[in-house]
C-alpha cells in the first residue's frame, strides 16, 4: 500500500453530477486533528463554497475537504449557501466529525442549481471508498475540461524524520488566479501552526499559481486549501525549520501550477514570459501580465509565428513605463529585437524554429532598471474556442 501522506485518506466516486459519466465527487480526510489555511479568488463574485470556507478557516482548523465537479454552486443565492452547508454536513455526519471542520469546493457551470440530492446520496459511498491510496481518484473527480488529473508528491526530512506533502489540482480554463476555474488541495503530515501555514501558503501561491495565465479570466471559485496533521512524528515546525517546509510546499505548488498551464484548454505550448530591466518589480509584472494575456500574442504562439510586433504592442499598452528605443526581445537564445528594432529575416527564421517547440521562454529586457518578473502562460488555439463555445451543452 502506497501512503502518500500519513494520517490522510482520499477518495473519488461518481455521483451523477457531471453531464458526462465519470468521477465527480471527492473527499480528503485527516484521521487526526489538523491545522488549516486557504487562499481564495479576489473576484468580487464568489461561489458559495468560497464564502463558507473563508468563514470556517477563521478557526485555523479542518479535518476534511469535500469537492464536486460539474457544478460551480455560484450565483445561486441563499440556496447556494444552504447547499454548500448541506454538502459539508453530509460529510461530517458520515465521518463523525464536527460540521465546522469540513471545507467545501465546487467547480463547473456557474448559475446552475446544485443537484444537492445527488451529492448527499453519494457521500456514504465516498466515505466508504476513503483510502491512503485514494489521491489519484480524488484528483480525477475534480476535473472538468482537464485532459488529465494533476497530482504531485514531495518527501523531505526534518531532524532526519521523513515528512510528506501531497497536492492535487484542477484547472484548464478561466485561469488567471488573483489570489483559475482553479482548485488546489494540499496535505502535509508535518505539524505546522495555522499562522505559519497561512503565511507560507500565501507566499507560495503568490510565486506559483498567481503567476500563471491561460485566458486572463479569474474564476469565482478559485481556492487553494491546505491541512497539516503532524502524523509524520516530526516535531512541530519551528521558525528555524520553516524554510524546509516552505521549500517543499513551494515545489508542490510550482509543479501543480505548471501542470495547469500545460493542460490549458486547447493549449499546445507552455510559454514563460520573463521581463527584466524594468524600473521596478511591479512594472515588470505589469508588462509580463499584459503580454501573457494578449490574445494576439497567444494566437501567434499557436501559429508558430515569431510576430514580435504583437509583443511590442502588449508591452506598450501595459501601463508600465517603457522606452521603445531600449527594448530587447528574445525567444529562448534567439534575439529578435534590439533597441526596439527587429534584427531581420534570419533572426525571425531562427526564432520560428524555437516556436515549434512545446515549451520556450520569451525574454523582454526593458533595460531601464533592476525590476524583473515572470509569468507562465500558453498559446490560444482553435480548440480553446471549441471547448468554451459549447461548455454548457
Amino acid at each position: 500500500m502506497t501512503v502518500l501522506c500519513k494520517g490522510f485518506k482520499a477518495a473519488g466516486v461518481s455521483a451523477g453530477i457531471k453531464k458526462t459519466t465519470g468521477l465527480d465527487l471527492g473527499l480528503i480526510y485527516s484521521e487526526t486533528p489538523a491545522t488549516a489555511a486557504g487562499v481564495f479568488t479576489r473576484n468580487l463574485i464568489k461561489a458559495a463554497p468560497v464564502l463558507l470556507d473563508q468563514a470556517r478557516l477563521r478557526s485555523g482548523e479542518a479535518r476534511a475537504i469535500i469537492v464536486n465537479s460539474g457544478n460551480a454552486n455560484c450565483c445561486n443565492g441563499k440556496r447556494g449557501m444552504d447547499d454548500a452547508a448541506a454538502m459539508a454536513r453530509s460529510a461530517a455526519i458520515a465521518l463523525n466529525i464536527p460540521e465546522a471542520l469540513v471545507l467545501t469546493a465546487s467547480t463547473g457551470v456557474i448559475g446552475a442549481p446544485m443537484p444537492i440530492d445527488l451529492v448527499t446520496a453519494g457521500v456514504p459511498g465516498l466515505v466508504e471508498a476513503l483510502s491512503p491510496e485514494g489521491f489519484p481518484d480524488l484528483a480525477l473527480a475534480m476535473t472538468t475540461t482537464d485532459t488529465y488529473p494533476k497530482l504531485f508528491h514531495y518527501e523531505g526530512r526534518i531532524d532526519d524524520i521523513p515528512f510528506n506533502i501531497v497536492g492535487v489540482a484542477k484547472g484548464a480554463g478561466m485561469i488567471h488566479p488573483d489570489m483559475a476555474t482553479m482548485l488546489c488541495f494540499v496535505c502535509t503530515d508535518l505539524q505546522v501552526s495555522s499562522e505559519v501555514l497561512s503565511e507560507t501558503l500565501k507566499a507560495g501561491s503568490d510565486l506559483t499559481f498567481n503567476r500563471i495565465s491561460i485566458d486572463g479570466d479569474t474564476s469565482t471559485n478559485d481556492s487553494i486549501l491546505i491541512m497539516a496533521n503532524g502524523a509524520s512524528g516530526a516535531a512541530a515546525v519551528t521558525l528555524e525549520q520553516k524554510e524546509i517546509f516552505q521549500n517543499g510546499l513551494f515545489k508542490v505548488l510550482d509543479e501543480l501550477s505548471i501542470m495547469v498551464v500545460k493542460d490549458g484548454e486547447g493549449a499546445s505550448k507552455t510559454v514563460r514570459i520573463l521581463v527584466e530591466g524594468a524600473r521596478s518589480d511591479r512594472d515588470a509584472r505589469i508588462v509580463a501580465d499584459s503580454v501573457s494575456e494578449s490574445c494576439l500574442v497567444k494566437t501567434a504562439f499557436f501559429g508558430e509565428d515569431a510576430n514580435w510586433g504583437r509583443i511590442m504592442m502588449a508591452v506598450g499598452k501595459s501601463g508600465a513605463y517603457v522606452d521603445p528605443d531600449r527594448i530587447d526581445i528574445s525567444f529562448d537564445h534567439v534575439k529578435m529585437v534590439e533597441n526596439g528594432v527587429g534584427l531581420g529575416d534570419d533572426a525571425e527564421a531562427e526564432a520560428s524554429s524555437v516556436l515549434r517547440q512545446d515549451r520556450f521562454t520569451v525574454l523582454i529586457d526593458l533595460r531601464l532598471g533592476p525590476g524583473k518578473a515572470d509569468v507562465l502562460t500558453c498559446d490560444l488555439s482553435i480548440d480553446y474556442v471549441k471547448i468554451n463555445a459549447d461548455y454548457r451543452s
